[in-house]
């Protein structure tokens, strides 16, 4: 395809005239059949790097995306622009599944949004292979890395999709890779170098501003927005927190201060999520508290402040969230009011997700047990299992992702463990709809699916044992497909949960302690990135040189040459600028500005001692010999102290027991240290 009938396309189907930044030369690759990584700043267009070229492709483009308002979005994009593009995601029922998969097959779409989840159902991944794919898409392909700061687990298992379902190339999508992510991301999908197209970190329009945190620090941010916020001239602001409940509190007191302001975090209920975000996007609401729940999908060009009220989680998701300002040109300020007092909390965060070794010992315990089955198969129910092993579901789900690297197991199918109806019609009623065996089979149904009230559960051992005796075909399989097809039909209601993931063993006499050890150290070396990780960012905020080019830096991205790329004027404002001793100064940054800081350190902690261990870690010592008959090791100790949470905490109780999270602002290493010496001791 000629670059003229692309932009014959662009014109057409999209209405702008030409493209932006690297679109062209990502387009060119991709519809010359190159695998091509397309890493660009955050609303630099990177969405339309695979917009365009579905519409000249001859096969479907399936794209993988890890939010669902991401794929909301996108899809309501290019549904205004008349292009043939659904998804399958968790929202729909089985008949709206059934027609996109109709029109997959028929070839009408164009363009499949799914979740990498999606692709874990067997019978999914057994529909991709009756399909021709041109192309797959990932989003946010820096969560394949385990060098990224998003890394998803099940984004490892993408190049073997690619080639599951011979899928000739891949399109990677980012705006957040450095050097490190971009090489890994590389050599996942064998993409060349000279098809890794990045448009450059520098928005000239964004004022990054670091103001070390004050004691008040609600005041401190009150003096600085409230001049931006008045009647009638409210200027559109996120400001970003890392806890739920600072969000609400937040929000209280600005909007005492007369600032329209409104917490938005995951504790709240999807709907009223919903409500703020349009509230926001419509301009109604002006000022957003948030948790990094919020942003994600949000295309709002006039968003004139990020504040980060406290420390982001890393540079990549600083940068990520400071892209969501001045989308449509105009000026706009990143102010972070930083102090390490968060620091803690972000860091106990990191040693949180590090499961026991006993626990990997325990899953892999499991797991040979099942492989002397006659089968071979093991059935997952997420949540039990991660009760059992007292391992957290997203690092259990980072073991089990790599225990199919390994080849010890191997995804084999899904299925709900539970289903549960209301009939809309009278059962009797339901039964008389059919003749012969097929009546017989319904009236079995509902003789043996008792309703208590509205809701009755289904028991599949009782049904298929009832067929038996009545020498009726009652099984699992026949019972859900006659269920759904009443659904189907109106006829009642049916509910599924307790998703249960089945496995095949493929390696059964694993050798137990020699890879509990190798994926602890896994595990371990995890914790130590994602630590230097939060380092490199207090470095940032820290630098005597120009904040934008250190960002920028980051990322790879040298192209600011050797000479200033900024003034002293941003806006309608004019600054005091350092002379231009260092090449590549912004001219619109604290440093640029002449004030570099220093963060506030936390006040010393007194050390701790042996009446601590006895007033804070003995109720839950108590409690977990009691209850389990064993004394909690050196990490359950810190992790109750710092207040991170453990499965094995829920039946305990142990939020509700005196000492938990008292430590929370200490470091959770030496927390550690101080459990295991009392223990030892």
């Amino acid at each position: 395809m000629s670059p003229l009938s692309a932009l014959q396309t662009l014109k057409a189907v999209f209405g702008f005239d030409d493209f932006r930044g690297g679109q062209q030369a990502v387009v060119s690759r991709v519809l010359e059949g190159h695998s091509t990584a397309a890493i660009f700043a955050t609303g630099a267009g990177k969405s339309l790097c695979y917009q365009l070229p579905a519409l000249h492709l001859p096969h479907l483009t399936l794209v993988v995306s890890p939010l669902l308002a991401l794929m909301q979005d996108q899809l309501a994009f290019l549904t205004r622009h008349g292009v043939a593009a659904a998804s399958i995601d968790s929202t729909q029922d089985r008949a709206t599944t059934q027609e996109v998969m109709e029109r997959v097959k028929s070839g009408e779409l164009k363009i499949l949004m799914v979740s990498v989840e999606r692709l874990k159902n067997e019978r999914f991944r057994h529909f991709l292979r009756q399909v021709q794919i041109s192309l797959l898409v990932v989003d946010e392909a820096h969560c394949l890395s385990e060098w990224g700061h998003n890394f998803r687990p099940d984004y490892l298992k993408l190049p073997d999709y690619q080639r599951e379902f011979a899928i000739p190339q891949v399109l990677l999508l980012t705006a957040t890779a450095p050097p490190a992510v971009i090489a890994d991301m590389g050599e996942k999908f064998a993409i060349a170098p000279e098809n890794v197209i990045t448009t450059g970190f520098y928005r000239s329009n964004l004022e990054l501003l670091v103001a070390p945190a004050k004691k008040d620090r609600q005041q401190q941010l009150i003096t600085w927005l409230k001049p931006q916020m008045q009647p009638g001239s409210e200027a559109p602001t996120i400001i970003y927190v890392t806890l739920q409940q600072t969000a609400e509190q937040v929000a209280r007191t600005l909007a005492a201060q007369g600032i329209n302001a409104q917490a938005y975090h995951a504790g709240l209920d999807a709907q009223r999520r919903d409500e703020i975000q349009r509230q926001f996007m419509g301009g109604e609401s002006p000022c957003i508290v948030a948790t990094i729940a919020f942003g994600m999908g949000i295309d709002k060009g006039d968003i004139r402040n990020v504040v980060h009220y406290d420390l982001p989680k890393s540079i990549e998701n600083y940068s990520q969230e400071i892209g969501r300002a001045g989308r449509d040109g105009q000026p706009s300020t990143c102010l972070t009011m930083a102090g390490q007092d968060g620091l803690r909390v972000l860091e106990n965060f990191v040693y949180g997700d590090t499961p026991e070794f006993g626990g990997i010992v325990h899953l892999l315990e499991e797991i040979a047990a099942a492989g002397k089955t006659p089968d071979h198969q093991w059935e997952v129910l997420l949540n039990t299992l991660s009760r059992d092993t007292n391992i957290r579901p997203l690092p259990l789900k980072t073991l089990l992702v790599r225990l199919e690297m390994h080849g010890i197991i191997a995804p084999r199918f899904a299925f709900l463990a539970e289903y549960r109806l209301r009939y809309h019609i009278e059962p009797i009623e339901l039964a008389s709809r059919f003749e012969g065996e097929r009546a017989a089979f319904v009236r079995l149904i509902v003789d043996n699916i008792p309703i208590a009230r509205t809701w009755g559960t289904v028991d599949f051992e009782r049904l298929n044992n009832a067929g038996q005796t009545q020498q009726i075909d009652a099984s699992r399989a026949r019972a859900i497909t006659a269920l759904e097809y009443f659904q189907d039909k109106g006829w009642l209601t049916l509910e599924g949960k307790r998703m249960t993931d089945v496995y095949e063993i493929c390696q059964p006499d694993v050798a137990v302690e020699a890879l509990a050890s190798q994926l602890y150290d896994d595990c371990l070396m995890r914790e130590r990135i994602e630590i230097d990780r939060l380092q490199s960012m207090l470095a940032l905020f820290e630098s005597e040189t120009c904040l934008t080019r250190r960002l920028a830096e980051h990322f790879g991205d040298s192209s600011f040459g050797d000479s200033s790329f900024g003034n002293s004027t941003f806006g309608n404002r004019t600054f005091d600028v350092l002379p231009d001793t260092e090449p590549g100064r912004c001219g619109h940054c604290s440093v640029c500005y002449g004030h570099s800081v220093r963060l506030p350190e936390t006040s010393p902690e007194p050390p701790l001692t042996a009446a601590d261990f006895q007033r804070y870690a003995t109720p839950l010592m108590e409690r977990h010999i009691k209850q389990l008959d064993q004394p909690p090791n050196a990490q359950r100790l810190a992790h109750f102290l710092c207040g991170l949470t453990m499965p094995v905490f829920t039946p305990l109780k142990a939020r509700s027991l005196h000492g938990f999270a008292i430590f929370e602002q200490r470091a959770y290493p030496e927390v550690r240290q101080w459990a295991e010496a009392m223990l030892g001791g």
